[in-house]
């Protein structure tokens, strides 16, 4: 009886101790799960936000096929957005709900479900080849579509670190080049390797920077001396590669005068950064006193 006291009291001190453990124990569990689900939330409605404001978004259109491809854009951000919102908002339920407890069961392994496997594959597959169909024609009838009649013809050629283009003049034939003749240190037409010997090169106009007429069709055919090269017009929704012995033909139709950054959207070796120009989109008028002065300057 004499020891009866202190057994007791260390008793009831070993219970309160383990008491307190597992309330501690439960605040930490409910505070990290509350944590993690809060933090998933806001970074799933914040990022979410910055695509809504439209806070990084494509310049404005100065194109035909501009108002199409920004449909496009903004219907598959619209989609995925909200895939995306839907997963990560249940992710951070899950997170939540399912977190570990003192009462929790014992962890269970699953092999997975194949219905749901099946039924999700699916759904994205479907989803993912819509969206590229629906993308497709507008990007087919640049690429596969003839060019409409009395289109401006322009080349492009890229190479290491400088755009060139060649019109053809009045005689509308481009010269023979050679690779033979590329010089690109001395630039203008020994950069594309124009061989000046042949007639249909004597009114080849060679300039480093592209001057196009508004509203009409733009023939372009696309070069590059020496690595992949891609000519970028982010305004005028342009984007196409340019592969070393490959001749690719695309056409536009700029909408706006103005001027537009041209950038290659390849990394093609160190001085990627510094190989951009320029498109000056000018009046028809404006535009034939430009080829004439070029003409001029070759006499």
């Amino acid at each position: 009886m004499l020891h009866s006291p202190p057994t007791v009291a260390c008793a009831v001190g070993r219970g309160n101790r383990r008491g307190e453990i597992l309330l501690v124990f439960r605040l930490g569990v409910l505070g990290m799960g509350l944590a993690l689900l809060v933090l998933i939330w806001l970074i799933t409605l914040i990022s979410t936000y910055f695509f809504v404001a439209k806070t990084w978004w494509l310049p404005v259109g100065a194109a035909a096929a501009a108002g199409w491809i920004d449909h496009q854009f903004a219907l598959t951000f619209v989609i995925m957005g909200v895939v995306f919102v839907a997963a990560q908002l249940s992710l951070g339920y899950i997170v939540w709900r399912y977190r570990q407890t003192p009462s929790s069961p014992p962890v269970q392994y699953s092999h997975g479900n194949a219905t749901l496997e099946i039924t999700w594959t699916a759904l994205t597959a479907v989803l993912f080849i819509g969206l590229n169909l629906m993308g497709s024609t507008v990007w087919a009838s640049q690429r596969f579509d003839a060019a409409e009649a009395g289109a401006v013809q322009v080349e492009a050629t890229g190479m290491q670190f400088a755009w060139y283009f060649r019109y053809p003049g009045p005689d509308g034939k481009y010269g023979a080049t050679n690779p033979k003749l590329i010089d690109p240190s001395s630039g203008g037409e020994a950069a594309v390797g124009l061989n000046t010997s042949d007639p249909a090169a004597k009114d080849d106009v060679v300039t480093g920077t592209m001057f196009l007429p508004v509203n009409r069709e733009v023939d372009l055919s696309l070069r590059s001396v020496d690595v992949i090269h891609d000519l970028f017009v982010p305004s005028l929704r342009f984007k196409q590669d340019a592969v070393p012995g490959l001749n690719i033909h695309m056409h536009f139709k700029p909408t706006q005068i103005g001027e537009y950054e041209i950038a290659c959207a390849e990394l093609c070796g160190l001085g990627h950064y510094k190989m951009h120009g320029m498109v000056h989109v000018v009046s028809q008028e404006d535009f034939d006193k430009w080829v004439a002065a070029r003409e001029a300057e070759k006499q």
